[in-house]
């Protein structure tokens, strides 16, 4: 209604009133209409449950990340929809079960030039939701949800990509200047021999289990889709990019996906890094020490640049991991929960999780009950004023549950499978079947969360209930299988 009309009916029932009044009061002023926020999503790969000071680790300073925590919300219990990094990710990107189109591997380059696998264009992205609120989008750092041109993100709904496309990259190239790198033996330059094989002694090898990712094939630093070179240290490039497109873009809503391959494989840690962690004897600890300070400290920076572009109080920060940590390989610890990267136990799928929303949110405040790396689409989406539809989304929006407005558990529970592995929590109840010919198991997290009493025998009514939801859920889903095959875009007119 225009303030024309409301005067005037304000005229009228007066006159009618008898009131006799030639003038009236302004109309009142209608509230200013909420800034859309602006979302940041901050994705750490390969970060363990146990290693920030916020989790419980007193070795390594992690004062940037633990601020979140101490501006916002940290779960105790959040959740990744997968224990490792590519199925991860599509969950999350698509706010989706990413077993519902049946995406349980990792993208690996096996084809010069890409593959074709990754997320199937059916899926709508978050870049692509946000878009269509009016948001400016952009991805930065690890994809490795496609590397074709059809499947890199300025095709799936973000308006600015720089990173890479795959699993790993080297945060530095060869030959490793200014770093200390620890390499599986497979993976020796030419002429390597012994234990140290660099003059200045920075270059150490190490036997771990499996194949070492392959870093450098077939997987080039992008800026959109051209190979540009990249001599600085990649964490703090990344985090560089991403202060450029925060400053660039302070005067309308946007999201920034940045998503660090840190602190994920291979070891290298940056010179003034290693001397900062110079009291950590063990080599593969203090160069994991030095590569998460470093992360720490890009995240600080990029903190400091949303309060420089005083957008501290409108921007929606999340900050989570991929997966669990692959303690055996990085160091990077778990504890107190069982397992790690690639199993369904806790140490798998449970990664340190945090939220701040200044505006909208407490401070300070440790939330206990199950949430999820979907949740961060649901979440998003309604912040932006377009939320997401129930039926398109696995995820919730977490705001009512973290504000107190609204009560209970976010999820009626949450699914896991990898190969012949699956799991479920309902609750505070989980039951997990590790590889097909195990039985199932049952725990109760809230008294046991390191998964060390299997109550099965003890609660066989719990586990027939679990079963049953379990088996309800799975008809939904599409069997395992390889990433979908995705065509080429249309080219434009």
């Amino acid at each position: 209604m225009t303030d024309k009309r409301v005067y005037r009916r304000g005229f009228l029932k007066q006159a009618a009133l008898g009131l006799g009044a030639c003038m009236l009061a302004p109309a009142a002023a209608k509230p200013a209409k909420r800034r859309q926020p602006n979302i940041v999503i901050l994705f750490a790969d390969d970060l363990g449950y146990g290693e920030l000071g916020c989790q419980g680790n007193t070795q390594i300073p992690t004062p940037h990340i633990d601020s979140i925590a101490a501006n916002g919300i940290r779960f105790t219990d959040g959740y990744v929809t997968a224990p490792y990094c590519s199925p991860s990710r599509a969950g999350m990107m698509s706010g989706r079960y990413q077993h519902r189109f049946g995406y349980t591997i990792n993208v690996m380059p096996h084809v010069k030039g890409g593959t074709s696998d990754g997320l199937p264009r059916s899926e709508t992205t978050l870049g692509e939701y946000l878009k269509g609120c009016g948001y400016t989008t952009g991805a930065i750092g690890k994809w490795h949800l496609g590397a074709s041109e059809a499947l890199n993100p300025v095709n799936n709904g973000f308006d600015y990509f720089y990173g890479f496309a795959h699993e790993g990259h080297y945060f530095v190239p060869k030959p490793y200047k200014g770093v200390t790198t620890m390499l599986r033996k497979k993976s020796l330059p030419d002429g390597a021999k012994g234990r140290w094989t660099s003059p200045d002694r920075k270059l150490v090898l190490h036997d771990i289990l499996g194949n070492e990712p392959l870093y450098d094939l077939h997987n080039p630093i992008l800026r959109g889709l051209k190979t540009v070179e990249e001599p600085r240290y990649l964490t703090d490039a990344l985090t560089d990019e991403a202060a450029q497109f925060i400053k660039k873009n302070k005067s309308r809503p946007f999201l920034l996906y940045l998503a660090y391959n840190a602190v994920h494989s291979p070891l290298q840690g940056a010179d003034k890094y290693m001397k900062k962690m110079g009291g950590i004897k063990d080599i593969q600890r203090r160069i994991f020490a030095a590569m998460l300070s470093n992360l720490d400290d890009s995240v600080g920076t990029v903190l400091k640049t949303i309060r420089q572009c005083k957008l501290e109080e409108d921007t929606l920060i999340f900050f989570l991991s991929d997966n669990g940590g692959p303690t055996k390989e990085l160091t990077s610890s778990n504890l107190p929960l069982r397992g790690g990267k690639g199993s369904l136990t806790e140490g798998g799928v449970r990664i340190p999780f945090m939220v701040q929303w200044k505006s909208a949110l407490p401070s300070g405040k440790v939330y206990r009950r199950p949430v999820s790396s979907l949740d961060i689409y649901a979440t998003a989406a309604k912040a932006a004023g377009r939320p997401a539809p129930p039926n398109k989304v696995d995820g919730v929006d977490l705001i009512p549950y973290l504000t107190g407005v609204t009560k209970g558990d976010p999820h009626r529970y949450l699914y896991w499978r990898r190969r012949g592995s699956v799991a479920m929590r309902a609750g505070d109840w989980k039951i997990l079947k590790e590889r097909q010919k195990k039985p199932w198991r049952l725990y109760n997290l809230a008294e046991d969360i390191s998964e060390s009493k299997d109550l099965s025998a003890t609660r066989p009514e719990k586990l027939k209930e679990l079963l049953t939801k379990c088996k309800t859920f799975e008809r939904e889903l599409k069997s395992d299988q390889q990433p979908p095959k995705t065509k080429p875009p249309r080219k434009k007119a």
